[in-house]
C-alpha cells in the first residue's frame, strides 16, 4: 500500500513539474520569443500595421472601417467597404451564417446590389460581387479593383475632382496577388482614401 501511494506521488510531482515547465516554456517564454522576434523584424505589422495621418492614428490596414457622412449613411465623397454584417465594430467582427441558398441572404444582396448601383449611377449588373457580399470577418480592409473603379466617377463628382485623376489614383493602390499567385488582386480602402486626401489637399 505505501509503495503505491509513493509511487502515485512521484507520478502527481512529476506531472506537476511537467505542468510547470511547459507552461513556463509555451506560455510564457514562446510567445515573448516570438513577440520579439515579431518588434524586431516587423514592428509596424507587430503593432498592428496602424496607419497615421496628420499626426494621429487613422485606422489600421487590416481592418475595414466605415465612412459615413453626419446622418451615419455612406459619405459620397469617400470610397466604401464592402458591407459588413456588424456595421464595422472592430470589436464584434463575424459574418451573418447565412448560406449561399438562403432566401434571406439573396434579398440581402439584391437590396444592397439596388442600392450600390443608385448611390454610384451605374446599372445592376455592373455592381461587383463584393459591393454587395460581407467578408467572413466582416471587417474586410480591401475592396477588388472593380468596386474602387466603379466608385470613382462618383468620388470625383462629390470633390469636384477630374475622374480620370481619381481612376489615375485607383489604379494606383491596386495590389497584386501574394507572391504573384495567392488570391486576387485588391485595394485597401483606408489608403485609397488616404491617397485621395492627399489629392484632394
Amino acid at each position: 500500500m505505501n509503495a503505491a501511494v509513493r509511487n502515485t506521488s512521484r507520478l502527481a510531482a512529476a506531472a506537476l513539474r511537467a505542468l510547470l515547465v511547459l507552461t513556463l516554456a509555451t506560455g510564457v517564454l514562446y510567445p515573448l520569443l516570438v513577440t520579439g522576434i515579431a518588434q524586431a523584424a516587423f514592428p509596424g505589422k507587430a503593432d498592428g500595421s496602424v496607419v497615421r495621418s496628420g499626426g494621429k492614428e487613422v485606422g489600421s490596414t487590416l481592418i475595414g472601417q466605415s465612412w459615413n457622412d453626419r446622418d451615419g449613411g455612406p459619405a459620397r465623397q469617400w470610397f466604401q467597404p464592402r458591407p459588413s454584417a456588424g456595421k464595422y465594430d472592430s470589436l464584434a467582427s463575424g459574418a451573418s451564417n447565412l448560406a449561399a441558398t438562403s432566401p434571406e441572404l439573396r434579398k440581402q444582396v439584391e437590396a444592397r446590389r439596388t442600392q450600390v448601383a443608385a448611390f454610384n449611377g451605374v446599372p445592376r449588373p455592373a455592381v461587383p460581387a463584393d459591393a454587395v457580399t460581407a467578408s467572413a470577418s466582416g471587417l474586410d480592409a480591401d475592396i477588388s479593383p472593380a468596386y474602387a473603379r466603379l466608385q470613382a466617377d462618383r468620388v470625383a463628382e462629390a470633390r469636384g475632382l477630374d475622374r480620370a485623376e481619381v481612376r489615375e489614383l485607383v489604379g494606383r493602390h491596386i495590389e497584386g496577388r501574394v507572391a504573384g499567385f495567392l488570391g486576387e488582386p485588391s485595394v485597401n480602402v483606408l489608403e485609397l482614401n488616404l491617397g485621395l486626401r492627399a489629392l484632394h489637399g
